[in-house]
């Protein structure tokens, strides 16, 4: 359940079900409108009595009933619960979250209809899922970028030797290019308009040019609708401050790796999964300001639920898994 897309993956279909952690209901009756996509479409559109709003937020569960009675949905949807069956529920969880925000995560998959939780590091599922020798005394470092929150992680022997996070992930950056253009353009566009700018002609290296874009907004100067050009040039000077704090945690996580496990990342290179990888220009950004190479997983968004599709009915799973007591 991350705070932009929530993915679930069933031993028998693969990643069954991908969908916008989004929620929009009536104040009122408590009645959900929609969900997922079209509750993505209704943020900062909403009309007086209707709510929509993400539940998962930096991670972590923001809205615990309306997080619940979403993943009851999709649990319907998938024919995962019934009067006669619930199933066992592997969750990732982000590392370095505290044991109150941890028990939110797993009590909201409990409500929803499991039988049993268990729970992964999501930088070890992420690993997992992009092929990385963890079970080894190789080291190994993971960078998952999400929608809530970026986490660095080295890896060895089967677990996280080192890791830290950071609540900076593609929100954020999507909130960044808001305000540049409202400072630089004195233009105000929404958060939606922003991610489309960031994925259409968004670049996180100068020399990877993609293009012009136009964008409508509110022109604050006026108070009336305009449109500008926004070129690529413009997204990357807009991400790079957040960008720079998340390399600055990369290094922090280096720093304090030891020296021998340092000395393989080195060999192996830092490896970036999640949909914030998919940024234009990213694994260059980060191996000229780390000096390690840095590559970008295949089918990073998907990485850490193709690890968790590994850990289901795998017997050697259960040294990365733990049950929730």
């Amino acid at each position: 359940m991350g705070s932009s897309n929530t993915r679930i993956v069933t031993k028998e279909k693969g990643i069954a079900l991908l969908s916008p952690t989004a929620v929009a209901f009536e104040k009122k009756s408590g009645r959900i409108v929609a969900l997922g996509a079209g509750a993505k479409r209704m943020l900062g559109k909403t009309p007086v009595g209707i709510e929509a709003l993400r539940p998962v937020q930096g991670g972590v569960i923001a809205e615990p009933e309306a997080a619940t009675r979403m993943l009851k949905r999709y649990f319907k949807r998938l024919e995962a619960v019934s009067l006669f069956h619930r199933p066992d529920v592997i969750v990732s969880v982000p590392c370095n979250i505290n044991e109150v925000e941890r028990r939110a995560l797993e009590d909201t998959v409990y409500d929803a209809g499991a039988r049993q939780v268990f729970i992964i590091e999501a930088p070890l599922a992420a690993a997992l899922g992009a092929g990385l020798p963890v079970a080894g005394a190789k080291g190994s470092m993971i960078v998952n970028i999400g929608g809530g929150c970026t986490q660095a992680a080295v890896l060895s022997m089967g677990g996280i030797v080192i890791s830290d996070s950071l609540r900076v992930g593609g929100i954020e950056l999507d909130r960044a290019i808001v305000q540049f253009l409202r400072k630089k353009y004195e233009l105000l566009c929404g958060e939606l308009t922003a991610e489309m700018l960031k994925i259409k002609i968004g670049t996180a290296w100068p020399k990877f040019e993609r293009g012009i874009s136009e964008v409508a907004g509110r022109d604050l100067s006026g108070g009336l609708t305009a449109t500008i050009k926004v070129s690529s040039a413009d997204i990357c000077e807009a991400l790079y401050s957040r960008l720079e704090q998340i390399t600055a945690m990369i290094k922090t996580t280096l720093e304090e790796t030891p020296p021998e496990l340092a000395s393989d990342i080195y060999d192996i290179g830092i490896v970036l999964t999640g949909g914030g990888a998919m940024l234009e220009g990213l694994p260059e950004l980060i191996t000229r300001l780390t000096g390690i190479r840095t590559t970008r997983a295949k089918n990073a968004p998907a990485c850490v639920c193709r690890g968790i599709y590994w850990c289901l009915g795998n017997p050697a799973a259960a040294r990365f898994v733990r049950y929730r007591a």
